[in-house]
This record gives structure tokens, C-alpha cells and sequence, in this order.
């Protein structure tokens, strides 16, 4: 099993019973949190390796729960997608517990002694919303200039991008994620 240097996961998080989420369960299926915590990501995960995880405000604590149980370490918010509208470029006015959210953060979490190649990639990345949950392929490209063209597959994928493996129910996987911790001969690249 290859092992991988960045992983760039968007959960399809559960967002139990908050009424104006009830639409979302019909466009793909969602995941309790132990769900994707049981996901055996350490076992494909390099000892010194990325993770960039995506969650809207409401689901950080969730996160934080994710991180720890795939066997990394928080460190910081690696992107801020702030929403605009497509047609108009205005920001987006989404939906929230206590204010309405027009914004996502893509956590940055790490094991082992990874290294930064850039340290002048912006946080803050505004672009257009597309369709639902789908995220900007530019952060795809700011993952890349932080941690450089190093293995990496992309968790929950939606679209096939060059040079990424990816995994989820949507394409082709390149690799048995659901196999991945019963794996004893591991390639590190």
C-alpha cells in the first residue's frame, strides 16, 4: 500500500438534525462522525505527512476528533474559502446556528516532521461557490506550493486530478481504502 505525503480529505459530514440541512442528505450520502473516524487514513498516511481536512464552523469539534483518530496532530487553519456568487461576485450568505456562514476552513494537521517548501501561500482564498460542497480546485494548487509535488491522494474526491490519487464513492478509487489497515507490506515513497 502506497503511503502518502498529503491528504486532502472533504468529509460528507452528517449534519444530524439541523433543519435547512435536511435537503443536502438527498444529494450524496452523508457519515456520522465515528463513521469517518473508523477510517483506517493512518494506515495510508506516511510518518511524515499532511493533512488538510476540510469543516464548516459547526463541525470543528468533530474535526479535531477526526485528526486525532486518523493519527495526526493539529496545527493550524491552512485555507479560508470565503464564498462569493457566481453571477454577481457577491459573498454568498450561507446557512449557521448563530450568524449565517458564507465561509469553510480547511484545517492543516501533520505527523512526523513534514516540511514546508512555501511559507507566502494566503489563507484566505475567495472564490465562487459551484455545486454543493464542491470545493475550489485552487486549493489543490496552494496545497501543493505549501508542501510540494509529493505523494498525495485526495479523500471523499469528486473529480479526477492529475497527479492525485483519489478515494470515495463518487469515481473509480485508486486505491482500497475500506483494506488499507489490514495492509502489512507498505511502499513508502
Amino acid at each position: 500500500m502506497r503511503k502518502y505525503k498529503i491528504i486532502y480529505a472533504d468529509p460528507p459530514w452528517d449534519y444530524g438534525s439541523f433543519p435547512s440541512m435536511d435537503k443536502v442528505t438527498h444529494a450524496y450520502p452523508l457519515m456520522r462522525t465515528e463513521d469517518i473516524c473508523a477510517l483506517p487514513v493512518a494506515s495510508i498516511a506516511h510518518p511524515d505527512a499532511l493533512l488538510f481536512l476540510w469543516a464548516t464552523m459547526c463541525k470543528l469539534p468533530e474535526a479535531f476528533r477526526v485528526i486525532e483518530a486518523w493519527g495526526f496532530r493539529y496545527v493550524s487553519n491552512g485555507f479560508t474559502w470565503v464564498k462569493t456568487h457566481p453571477s454577481t461576485g457577491n459573498f454568498c450568505v450561507g446557512m449557521g446556528y448563530w450568524t449565517r456562514q458564507n465561509a469553510e476552513l480547511c484545517l492543516v494537521a501533520k505527523r512526523g516532521r513534514p516540511s514546508r517548501r512555501d511559507k507566502n501561500v494566503s489563507s484566505v482564498i475567495v472564490s465562487p461557490r459551484g455545486v454543493h460542497s464542491a470545493k475550489p480546485a485552487i486549493v489543490r494548487d496552494h496545497i501543493l506550493r505549501v508542501a510540494g509535488d509529493l505523494p498525495r491522494i485526495e479523500l471523499f474526491a469528486r473529480n479526477k486530478t492529475p497527479g492525485w490519487d483519489i478515494w470515495g464513492n463518487e469515481l473509480p478509487n485508486d486505491i482500497d481504502l475500506a483494506n488499507a489497515g489490514d495492509d502489512h507490506v507498505n511502499e513508502v515513497v
